[in-house]
């Protein structure tokens, strides 16, 4: 059977469309797509496609081809699927008028529309289901659609149904493809980030982009009556940083509270929505999430406004932020037990200085008061003026001798040298006097640039070679100690030397309170720590701390 060359041409027409259709992978593309072959086939001057929400009464978008874009801003808001438009979205099935207007159920059009008269309607079934519908009018010709334009679209419907469940399958996956980098680099910052404001704000970020959401908040409690917004993305992050609401009154005071996300489809409805706060941000809609770590709440993760048509978060979306605010909770959770961490090594250690203080105050100074007390005595019971004299002189060089291990004290609580001249200057100081105390020579060498370095590597340094002069004294038994400060690479290091009586590395025993502390202060500071020592052999320190 021969096809007449009208119906050859709009065959062909039907399949490179279908090829067409399945060529396009985004959902936009194909939806523009399908309306434009629709008009194409059926030689309509105007054509449109709704697509159903997922109540399945109303339409949720409405995609057009032929209307331009100044009648489409006359007419206003697209229509949701009243009249013969909701015809076809409740029965779902083939409708052709001759005149829209002669239709009992059709409602008019609204004012700016222009004049419309034969019309063709077809709807697009995924599985079964009505996506959409596929509305034509205004036959070329001011004739009406016949019976070969309905089979013509129902095929081209046919095509379109896989092409929209194609695009929609990509789509998917493409954005699990971006969840799941997304989650892949939270977690990557998890494992490698210590500044928990930087780690909140890329979580807050990352979340935005995946929900496609105006703003998005982390905040957390700042005392029993107060909420502090830590990280802030999206429009006016950077006025949200830092803000401070309170708890009662606020919705995520509330979502704190109970334990659970909640989502706000009107933010104006909600009672326990803080409505001032709200109208400031000028939000309309929220979605809530609590950070959950060890079956404690511990803060709140909130998304406003998703951007389009419809601001409304989904049940997708509230997974989505649950499984975001639970990165979130590991971070703050973390934090704050590496903070409570580094309280208590700070404590442990300031005891241990104030142990040492206190020994060397009784040991040393205490002592020489009390010898102080006795040559008092013995200038008072003199019995005679070169006998007074001579337990006066006495007495000068004890208090003499006293006032130096005061000044020592004070130094190794924070020697003056360091804040006023720097590092190389107060090591210095420490060297000679360490060698006139000790009598075990320090050969001190610098090869630093004479700019100051950051004062936190300056206090660590200097506490570090400190420390390990204390270790020579009370456990090498060495006779010379060298010295060394160099730059190298981006970094500044340390090296200790002595020719003492060495230890065992691998002993923990050997492992003192001493090394420890400098393997901290090398730590703070991301920076390394090695101690090469062997029995009989002398112990060999490099101590080295990266510097911008």
């Amino acid at each position: 059977m021969r096809l007449v060359p009208e119906v050859r041409d709009r065959m062909r027409a039907l399949v490179e469309a279908g090829i067409a259709l399945t060529s396009e992978l985004s959902l936009d593309g194909v939806l523009q797509r399908i309306v434009e072959a629709a008009a194409t086939l059926t030689g309509a001057r105007y054509a449109a496609l709704g697509v159903i929400d997922a109540s399945g009464s109303r339409l949720e978008r409405f995609i057009t081809t032929g209307v331009d874009e100044e009648t489409r801003r006359e007419i206003g808001e697209p229509p949701h699927g009243r009249g013969i438009l909701g015809v076809l979205i409740r029965e779902a099935r083939p409708l052709r008028l001759r005149d829209i207007a002669e239709d009992p159920r059709s409602v008019g059009f609204p004012p700016g529309h222009p004049p419309m008269k034969s019309f063709l309607g077809v709807p697009i079934l995924l599985r079964g289901v009505a996506y959409g519908n596929l509305y034509l009018t205004e036959k070329e010709g001011d004739g009406d659609f016949d019976e070969t334009d309905e089979e013509l679209v129902t095929l081209l419907a046919g095509q379109a149904a896989v092409a929209v469940e194609n695009a929609r399958l990509y789509e998917s996956a493409m954005r699990w493809s971006r969840q799941l980098e997304s989650l892949n680099e939270v977690g990557n910052a998890l494992a490698t980030e210590t500044d928990l404001e930087r780690l909140l704000t890329l979580i807050a970020e990352r979340l935005l982009e995946l929900l496609d959401a105006r703003i998005v908040v982390v905040t957390l409690p700042a005392g029993p009556e107060e909420l502090r917004i830590a990280a802030a993305a999206g429009e006016g992050a950077a006025e949200l940083q830092g803000t401070t609401m309170r708890r009662a009154g606020s919705k995520s005071g509330r979502v704190l509270e109970r334990g659970h996300a909640e989502r706000v489809d009107s933010v104006i409805d909600d009672l326990e929505v803080a409505q001032d706060v709200a109208r400031r941000l000028g939000v309309r809609t929220g979605l809530f999430v609590p950070l959950v770590a060890r079956d404690r709440v511990i803060g709140v993760i909130a998304a406003h406004d998703k951007l389009g048509r419809d601001a409304r978060f989904t049940d997708d979306d509230v997974r989505l932020a649950e499984t975001y605010a639970s990165r979130a909770a590991v971070a703050v959770d973390l934090s704050e037990r590496v903070a409570r961490d580094a309280l208590r090594h700070v404590v442990a250690a300031q005891e241990l200085e104030r142990r040492r203080l206190a020994r060397e105050l009784h040991d040393e100074t205490g002592q020489a008061l009390t010898s102080v007390l006795l040559g008092l005595k013995a200038v008072e019971e003199a019995s005679g003026p070169e006998e007074m004299r001579a337990a006066a002189a006495d007495l000068r060089e004890l208090v003499v001798q006293t006032l130096q291990d005061v000044r020592r004290l004070a130094v190794e609580l924070r020697p003056k040298a360091l804040d006023d001249f720097g590092l190389v200057a107060a090591l210095e100081r420490l060297t000679r006097s360490f060698a006139e105390q000790t009598g075990i020579a320090v050969d001190f060498h610098s090869a630093l640039p004479p700019e100051r370095l950051p004062g936190e590597v300056e206090t660590a340094l200097y506490r570090i070679v400190q420390e390990a002069l204390t270790n020579v004294v009370k456990h090498a038994r060495a006779t010379q100690v060298s010295i060394l400060l160099t730059r190298r690479n981006g970094s500044v290091a340390a090296v200790v030397e002595d020719d003492g009586r060495g230890f065992d590395p691998d002993d923990t025993r050997d492992e003192g309170i001493g090394l420890v502390g400098m393997r901290e202060r090398v730590a703070l500071l991301d920076g390394r720590i090695e101690v090469e020592s062997r029995p009989g052999a002398g112990t060999s320190i490099i101590a080295e701390v990266p510097v911008s």
